[in-house]
C-alpha cells in the first residue's frame, strides 16, 4: 500500500432526505455551516434525531454529520455482515483514522474548504438489529476494565461550509488540553 493511500482521507459521502436508517451514496455532498449536510434528513441547527426532538426539540443538532471509518466494515465483515458506504447512516466513511481515539473538539478538514468538530458517539441502537439481526451487539465492545466501547462512527458540527466528495484529504487539528474523550450524544 502506498504512502498516499494510507493517508486519512473520505472513501464515501451519503445523504438522504427524511428519516431512514440507511443514507444514499453519492459523488459529493455539501456541508452547511451550523446546519449539517445540504439536502440530509439530519439537517438543522435544532435536534433532527426523531427520538431526541420528542424529548427536547429546542436542543442543539449535535448530530448533524456522521462518520464511520470503513475499517469497520471489515471487522463486521469477519463476524459475517455484509455493510457497505451509507448502510448504517453516515454521511461520510472514512479511511485511515481512528475517529473514536479522537477527543471531543477535534476539528476535522475535509477537501478544500469544509471543516467539522467533533461532538461525541454515535450509540448503537435497536434500528440496527432491524437492518440486520446482531448488528447492534456487533457494533460494540468491551476495554479490560469492562466499560462500553461504541464503534457506530462519530457525530459531528459543521463549522465551515463546504463540497466533500469521495478521495478528499482529512486533516486533524486537536483541541486545546485539558481534552475530553468522546462520549455519546
Amino acid at each position: 500500500m502506498t504512502e498516499e493511500r494510507t493517508k486519512p482521507h473520505i472513501l464515501a459521502v451519503s445523504l438522504r432526505r427524511g428519516h431512514h436508517f440507511s443514507k444514499t451514496p453519492a459523488l459529493s455532498i455539501r456541508l452547511l455551516k451550523h446546519l449539517g449536510v445540504e439536502g440530509d434528513g439530519h439537517m438543522g441547527a435544532l435536534v433532527q434525531h426523531r427520538y431526541d426532538r420528542r424529548r427536547d426539540p429546542a436542543r442543539p443538532n449535535l448530530r448533524q454529520v456522521h462518520l464511520l471509518p470503513s475499517e469497520l466494515f471489515d471487522e463486521l465483515r469477519g463476524k459475517g455482515f455484509t455493510i457497505a458506504p451509507g448502510d448504517l447512516g453516515e454521511n461520510i466513511t472514512t479511511s485511515g483514522i481512528d475517529l473514536a481515539a479522537l477527543p471531543t473538539g477535534t476539528r476535522l478538514h475535509l477537501g478544500a474548504s469544509a471543516v467539522i468538530e467533533l461532538t461525541g458517539l454515535r450509540e448503537p441502537c435497536v434500528l440496527m438489529d432491524r437492518f440486520q439481526q446482531g448488528l447492534k451487539a456487533a457494533t460494540m465492545d468491551r476495554d479490560l476494565d469492562g466499560h462500553v466501547i461504541y464503534k457506530a462512527g462519530v457525530m459531528a458540527i459543521v463549522i465551515a461550509d463546504g463540497a466533500v466528495t469521495p478521495g478528499d484529504a482529512i486533516s486533524v487539528a486537536m483541541p486545546d488540553e485539558p481534552r475530553r474523550p468522546l462520549a455519546p450524544v
